[in-house]
């Protein structure tokens, strides 16, 4: 079998860049980039797709190999019938590795056509980072010094004209993703000494929107690939399996409308005035139920989502965080509530979709402190207690970054500097100093939660107990003397 690439499948067609896009992985081809190609074909948008390689290591290479072209899987049920999609996406005409070819980068600023930027660098991706200290330190690290040196070039080669600006668009899971890059390019800008004008040019001209996104996008579907390329015409090494649901909710007005034609394509993609209603609602049950269950599921032994759902123990462990520690903890009608998670339990249990625990292990500490931890918190507020299974959730995270279980390596894929945080506190076997030095660590929760009256003491217990009896046992012990720590 011929591997894909567009000789071979005779796509041929040239796209102007009119998007740069921050993320090669496997969310953004099987979210951003299925609507921009179905908008290319339905609605005649015309725009072609630069992908940079957000970190040193990545993989753009691999879609480099096959000329930016992949396959995408979509399965589920639509309508109420199962369904199966196969599309060919097409729009992505670059991918570059700043970190090699830190000038393609900047070039594209030059591009005439380029209108948007849009990004998935995780919630760890949109940061501050003092290494990045002037304009010239290139390659820069983070993803906001990249889009500032891009702003910049691009400010200057059309000489600050009004209609250059950029709509950029981020798809990070934090709250106001595209106010928090703005206020870091300012930052930047302001330290880089780039200028009042330039400042001026970047608010006044450059349009930042945030948003909510919302599809589980498990990827490259290892465990069931033959039954896939024997589907497929031509061998892909990058194709990517995806739900068929899908939601993006996009801060915006009349001029974001007429910017994109969202309305000629039949998918869920809102343009509102406020997105913290979807935002609050998603991101604490769905996206927080995924959190939760990730390092306490994968040291249970399961290794999808589908199964820890199913699983009689880890199953109703999920469920219960769900509806009596993070429901009760949100404003909206029970009934909306729970009708919501009752969908979310639904799309984790898609026959269709192997979702890999492994997959979404990226950075769960920051993820937690978004996802999981508000709830947790607004529990403690609301009850004056904690709430039981996310407290030995976030014990199982603790002790997932000891790197190791049973003799197994587990997938912990996060910052160097976040992991050697981790490797340090586990150089004692005491759990109560362990517990301590992680709690009390503000760079990764944003306060110091070793002064919760009890916490230190209950992760401690349970840290204790996962170690000597295991997660399922160790759970329902520390289940039994919760109350009593």
């Amino acid at each position: 079998m011929q591997v894909l690439n567009r000789k071979n499948a005779g796509i041929t067609k040239k796209l102007p860049i009119k998007v740069i896009q921050y993320g090669e992985g496997n969310f953004l081809r099987g979210f951003a980039d299925y609507i921009i190609d179905k908008l290319n074909k339905e609605a005649n948008f015309n725009a072609g797709v630069a992908v940079i390689q957000p970190r040193a290591g990545g993989k753009v290479q691999r879609l480099v190999d096959q000329d930016c072209l992949y396959n995408l899987f979509l399965k589920g049920i639509k309508n109420g019938k199962e369904t199966e999609e196969i599309h060919t996406i097409s729009c992505i005409q670059q991918g570059i590795d700043p970190y090699v070819n830190y000038e393609a980068h900047q070039a594209l600023a030059e591009e005439e056509s380029l209108q948007f930027v849009i990004s998935n660098t995780t919630e760890a991706g949109i940061a501050y980072n003092a290494e990045d200290a002037t304009l010239d330190d290139a390659p820069h690290t983070s993803f906001p010094a990249k889009v500032t040196a891009l702003l910049y070039r691009r400010f200057q080669y059309f000489k600050g004209a009004a209609d250059k600006g950029l709509t950029i668009i981020p798809c990070e899971l934090i709250n106001q993703n595209a106010d928090t890059l703005k206020k870091i390019i300012l930052q930047y800008a302001a330290q880089w000494e780039l200028g009042a004008e330039f400042i001026t040019w970047v608010e006044q001209h450059n349009s930042f929107h945030n948003t909510l996104v919302d599809r589980i996008v498990p990827g490259y579907p290892k465990d069931d690939i033959e039954a896939y390329i024997k589907q497929l015409d031509f061998k892909d090494n990058i194709l990517v399996s995806a739900e068929v649901y899908l939601l993006w909710v996009i801060e915006g007005d009349e001029k974001l409308k007429a910017k994109i034609p969202f309305d000629k394509i039949d998918e869920n993609i809102l343009i509102v005035k406020d997105l913290q209603p979807y935002r609050t609602l998603k991101v604490r049950i769905l996206n927080g139920a995924h959190t939760t269950m990730v390092p306490f599921s994968l040291l249970y032994g399961n290794t999808t989502v589908k199964e820890s759902v199913d699983n009689a123990f880890t199953g109703k462990f999920i469920r219960e965080a769900v509806v009596n520690e993070i429901i009760p903890t949100l404003d909206l009608s029970k009934e909306e509530l729970n009708a919501f998670a009752e969908a979310v339990f639904d799309r984790f249990r898609n026959p269709f979709i192997k979702h890999q625990l492994s997959s979404i292990a990226l950075n769960t500490v920051s993820k937690f402190k978004v996802r999981v931890l508000p709830s947790l918190l607004a529990f403690h507020q609301k009850y004056n207690r904690l709430p039981i299974n996310l407290t030995f959730a976030l014990a199982c995270l603790i002790r997932f970054y000891k790197g190791s279980w049973h003799g197994e390596d587990l997938p912990v894929d996060d910052d160097p500097a976040v992991i050697a945080i981790f490797e340090e506190a586990w150089s004692t076997e005491n759990t109560a100093t362990i517990a301590e030095n992680i709690l009390k660590n503000r760079e990764f929760w944003g306060e110091n939660l070793a002064k919760i009256p009890d916490f230190k003491a209950n992760i401690a217990n349970a840290l204790e107990l996962i170690e000597e009896e295991g997660v399922e046992m160790g759970y329902k012990k520390f289940a039994a003397q919760f109350e009593q720590v």
